[in-house]
């Protein structure tokens, strides 16, 4: 009887043990599967210029010191383009 219930116990613990490796394996290949979806998606798009903006001009005197002050901007947008 003592023998039979260990046994049971041995094959319940074995049990359990392959269902969670089954489930890490599982998690394992849903993760997998989705981040090569991922990147197949993300090859399909492109970055390109969407916009470019170029300021160029002199701000009037501070009164602190009397040189004109420069400006320069370059503004750029990005939009994605398959």
């Amino acid at each position: 009887m003592k023998f039979r219930t260990a046994k049971l116990l041995r094959a319940r613990r074995n049990a359990r043990r392959r269902k969670q490796t089954t489930e890490k394996g599982v998690q394992a290949l849903i993760i997998g599967l989705a981040l090569v979806l991922l990147l197949l998606v993300g090859c399909s798009y492109r970055m390109v210029p969407n916009e470019t903006k170029i300021e160029y001009g002199t701000t009037e005197t501070d009164a602190k010191n009397s040189k004109l002050q420069e400006k320069k901007f370059i503004t750029q947008t990005w939009k994605w383009k398959q």
